[in-house]
Formats: C-alpha cells, structure tokens, sequence
C-alpha cells in the first residue's frame, strides 16, 4: 500500500490513527560505564496519559530518549502494539511515534507553518510536495496550540515558549500512536501549561511526558512512575504514588498531600 493511499487524498485529511500501548521491558541504558536508566519496565495503555516525574538526574529524559529512537537501549526493549520500536526503520517509526524533546532545536531559516508541516514528512516520499490535505491539518494544529498569528514568522524568532507550542503543533501533525514529551510545559506561562496539557490529555494518542511539576502530573496524568537514578521506585495512579514520605525519600522535601476540593486530584503543598 503506497503512503498516499494509506495517510488520506490530496484533498482529504488523513484519519486518525488509533492510540497505541506502549510497554517497555526491562530497558537499560549505560554509557561510559555509568547505567542512567536500569532495567525500567513500564506500560501505556491506548489513550492513557503517563508521566515520569522525579529529580533532575533521575533518568526521566535518557529514557524517553530510548523510545522514540534517539539512544537505542543497551538492554531491553521498548514495543508499541507488540513491535519493537529500535528494530523499525526510522521513518516508520517516525509514522507512529512523535517526539517533543526538551531541547527541540530547528536552526534553519523556516517559517513557523514550514516546521509544524515537517511533520507530515514521514507519510510523503522524498521531496513530495504539501497537498491541501497537509495545509489544512498544519493549520489546524497551529489553532490548536494557540500560534496560529504567528504562521509565518521565522520560527528562530519566537519566544521560549512560542516555539514550544510549535514543536508540539509539529508533534500532532505528524497524527502518530503515541506522543512522547520531555518537559511540555518549559518556557510556558500557566495559562499555556494548563491549555497545552489539556490538549494533549484530550487528543486520542497515547501519551508518555516527563513533568518536574508534580500537581501538573497529579492532575493530568492516569499514571506516573518516580524515578530515582535511574530505577522505578513507585508507579501507580497519583493518589497512591504521591505521599509526603515518598517526595521526602526522592526529593528529600517536606510535603503536605491534600484532596483538591474542586478537581479531587492530590495537590502537594511544599513546606520550609
């Protein structure tokens, strides 16, 4: 079946693809003798939104790398629906996995809508031009995210956190399985971290973020997994993962754990 065929018409928009799970099996990763990431194991469900939260250091990042293709894992494997990711050809792999990395660079001279349409490439052949079909989807994808002003700015030119928005925009525009993101709220105000999540949690893919702010992952997450040098230590939904003893054993911080009153989700208060 040719790309075309399988990603939607010209004039058409591609359908979604559905959300895949995600399970990684005893994954490791270890360079210059030091083992950053050690034997993790994890899953996401289809649709289900996974954080990874713990202290800088802790592996949350090396390991992301290593399932969307990055690093390739010295040990273990990474599967999505059953096939393993580092044995795919990158633009395959690139058909069913979108990445926002933390350091997301792009250092040519491209116009915002130009970089959130680079992710329609892994469903085209070599230097086959946009359809209207890939305009309206990057269209779209800039209105989600809130940039849609600013398509034809040269993207060097945005803020922090403008060009956030459009690296996620690329992300979905690439319509991939699973969505993987370190840090997606860098660089935002809260008013874009809270509408950034939302859309990520709402968007059907399945989900895999790393987050520092952990009332953020307590309220947007179904699950999240500690990390501490480079191991699991606690996994499971918020309310049975957040606890003062834990934050004081990882973090080494106080914590109060209370029931949001309007969301009912855990908020932890940090105490001097």
């Amino acid at each position: 079946m040719s790309d075309r065929t399988s990603t939607g018409t010209p004039d058409r928009p591609p359908a979604p693809v559905p959300a895949a799970e995600l399970r990684v099996e005893a994954l490791s990763y270890e360079t210059d003798g030091r083992l950053l990431v050690d034997r993790v194991g994890l899953t996401a469900a289809p649709g289900e939104t996974v954080g990874l939260v713990g202290p800088n250091g802790s592996g949350k990042t090396t390991l992301l790398r290593c399932v969307y293709g990055t690093l390739r894992p010295t040990a273990g494997r990474a599967l999505l629906d059953g096939d393993d990711l580092h044995t795919m050809a990158p633009k395959a792999r690139a058909r069913r996995v979108a990445a926002v990395p933390q350091d997301g660079r792009v250092d040519f001279e491209l116009t915002v809508r130009e970089v959130v349409a680079m992710g329609r490439s892994p469903h085209k052949r070599f230097w086959e031009a946009d359809t209207a079909a890939d305009t309206a989807l990057a269209t779209a994808a800039l209105d989600r995210v809130g940039i849609a002003p600013l398509a034809d700015r040269a993207f060097p030119s945005l803020s922090g956190g403008e060009r956030q928005r459009a690296l996620i925009a690329r992300a979905l525009v690439q319509r991939p399985a699973l969505l993987v993101l370190d840090e997606p709220t860098n660089h935002l105000d809260i008013r874009h971290q809270l509408d950034v999540l939302t859309l990520i949690s709402r968007s059907g893919t399945t989900n895999l973020l790393a987050l520092h702010d952990l009332n953020l992952a307590a309220y947007y997450c179904d699950r999240i997994h500690v990390l501490q040098d480079g191991r699991i230590v606690a996994s499971g939904p918020p309310r049975s993962v957040l606890t003062p003893e834990l934050l004081a054993e990882v973090y080494g911080v106080t914590a109060e754990i209370t029931t949001h009153p309007v969301t009912g989700a855990p908020s932890v208060v940090y105490l001097p």
